[in-house]
């Protein structure tokens, strides 16, 4: 016995167990989404149109509450006692409050951050959601495009992402020792069934393959917004090869990222994001319409608080079955994108949160995030509008068949330094891109392994895999931005259903946390006395 001790203590540091079943399935499901891609192209295009109509008709209604349930549910948390609680079982941070932050902004402001920024408020603005009756371009069509800009980019969307799915995670991963996977967060329906057998491994298939879809998304909306922005400042055309070879960019550049881990690559891709961006912006608002900016952001604050719930649930005359086109386009769009990163962005917070409360999570997820998004938002996209409400035609001219690339362009152009600001935003939106391509390649990489430690083919095949399905769906598209839409929101379907248990599940842990601090608290007492 003591031999078999003593060589089990020289063994080497354990290797990276590869759940092959799940990386097999994975693999297999992008493998037989090239081949279609390469030998019938209209047959994928088929079967992206009927998959998004099938999955915002029947599951749209559920996305909008299931959303606004579970903000509603955080803020109750933060108000229990036991949202006290350190979790992770460290009674210290790993990262500083500015590093946390960074990192969890930047992977998801990413997607949005330059690219529906100035596209987005511009859209609504010149065509103003069917729920407000405000006259196109005009003053009241200010406050309203920038809410709902909010409620896209606000509080239930950054919720989703992991203020309830973040706290089971970190507490069944780290308290009791279940797997760091999309499986756990079914555990508290079915058991040990979810963590050994064809649940789990589904669950855990499900979820890589929308963090697939949702960060193939932003690494093709780059590439459209990179290829544009080029053209429109070099000359050189606007095509798919521009587009491909930005992509390929991107790949090298977020591969290599992932490959040096959360302590190098991704946090020095999410340090330069924050330090750019502020520069960027504080040019933007002092250089631009300083007291417009400041105005339209409380205006839009006060339209999307006081018509939170009804900006939330608006469901035209679409009834429980969507077949409104605004709400598909829109709403149902984006809150399909965030729940498809719903289980892998908790799995990557849970890792970047040890040593913090339950209660400091969720307001920087669901309170702080939020903020900073709008009020980005309102820098980018309501310069835009001030440039559009007082010269008519100078950003609806380039704007024309919602050209979403044509906005950031647009606005940035008419600002002092024009060339070399519109020159910073797209080197900017690269790095956004590559953050939130290095983060997730990291956390499905993390989610192939049965032990937590990957290795960098895992990581450079997944890595690539997502750079080589943007190229097809741009490919699909013939340069728009539809396939990619669709794409993401297919793949909510069945992480809406693995997100649901995770709502009031926290609220148990919670509860039970500070029942624990009363009995600890206790038996000090009893102990003293």
């Amino acid at each position: 016995m003591n031999r078999m001790r003593t060589r089990k203590k020289n063994l080497p540091p354990s290797r990276s167990l590869v759940n092959w079943p799940l990386f097999l399935l994975t693999a297999g499901f992008v493998l037989l989404f090239c081949l279609i891609t390469a030998t019938n192209m209209p047959l994928l295009s088929r079967i992206v149109d009927a998959g998004f109509q099938f999955s915002t008709k029947y599951f749209g209604f559920f996305w909008q509450c299931e959303l606004l349930i579970n903000f509603i549910i955080s803020m109750i948390i933060c108000f229990l006692p036991g949202s006290k609680s350190i979790m992770g079982k460290l009674q210290n941070p790993e990262f500083s409050i500015f590093q946390w932050g960074s990192m969890i902004i930047c992977t998801l402001l990413a997607g949005g951050g330059v690219f529906w920024a100035a596209g987005e408020p511009i859209s609504h603005f010149l065509s103003p959601p069917p729920l407000f009756n405000a006259e196109p371009g005009s003053e009241t069509a200010i406050s309203v495009a920038l809410a709902q800009s909010f409620l896209h980019w606000g509080f239930t969307g950054w919720a989703i992402l992991g203020s309830t799915g973040a706290i089971i995670l970190m507490y069944y991963h780290y308290e009791k020792g279940l797997p760091l996977a999309p499986r756990t967060l079914l555990y508290p329906i079915f058991g040990k069934y979810a963590i050994k057998g064809p649940i789990g491994l589904l669950a855990d298939a499900a979820s890589v393959i929308a963090v697939l879809a949702g960060t193939v998304g932003p690494i093709g909306f780059v590439g459209l917004q990179v290829s544009y922005g080029l053209h429109e400042l070099f000359g050189l055309p606007d095509s798919l090869a521009i587009q491909v070879a930005t992509i390929i960019f991107l790949v090298s550049l977020y591969t290599f990222s992932s490959v040096t881990g959360l302590q190098k690559g991704i946090q020095f891709l999410s340090r330069l994001n924050v330090i750019l961006a502020g520069l960027l912006l504080t040019f933007m608002l002092l250089a631009g319409p300083t007291l417009f900016i400041f105005k339209s952001f409380f205006s839009g604050l006060y339209t999307y608080l006081t018509h939170f719930f009804s900006m939330a649930l608006y469901r035209g005359n679409a009834g429980l079955m969507s077949d409104d086109a605004w709400l598909n386009w829109w709403t149902l769009f984006f809150w399909g994108w965030f729940i498809g990163y719903g289980p892998m962005m908790a799995m990557f917070i849970a890792k970047i949160s040890r040593g913090r409360s339950i209660r400091s999570i969720i307001i920087m997820l669901a309170i702080i995030a939020p903020l900073v998004t709008n009020f980005w938002f309102t820098i980018l996209g309501g310069s835009g509008i001030a440039l559009e409400f007082h010269h008519p035609g100078s950003i609806a001219n380039a704007f024309q068949d919602n050209n979403l690339p044509a906005a950031l362009l647009a606005t940035t152009t008419n600002f002092p330094f024009g060339f070399v600001l519109s020159l910073l935003f797209i080197v900017l939106t690269s790095i956004f891109a590559a953050t939130t391509g290095a983060s997730m390649t990291y956390t499905i990489s993390v989610s192939m392994s049965k032990n937590g430690k990957t290795t960098v083919p895992i990581r450079l095949f997944w890595g690539l895999t997502m750079g080589i399905m943007a190229i097809s769906l741009i490919y699909v598209g013939a340069g728009s931005i539809d396939k990619l839409q669709s794409f993401i929101v297919i793949t909510a379907v069945p992480v809406s259903l693995i997100l649901a248990p995770a709502i009031w599940d926290a609220v148990r842990i919670t509860h039970m946390k500070s029942k624990q601090k009363i009995t600890k608290s206790t038996r000090r007492e009893s102990l003293n006395s």
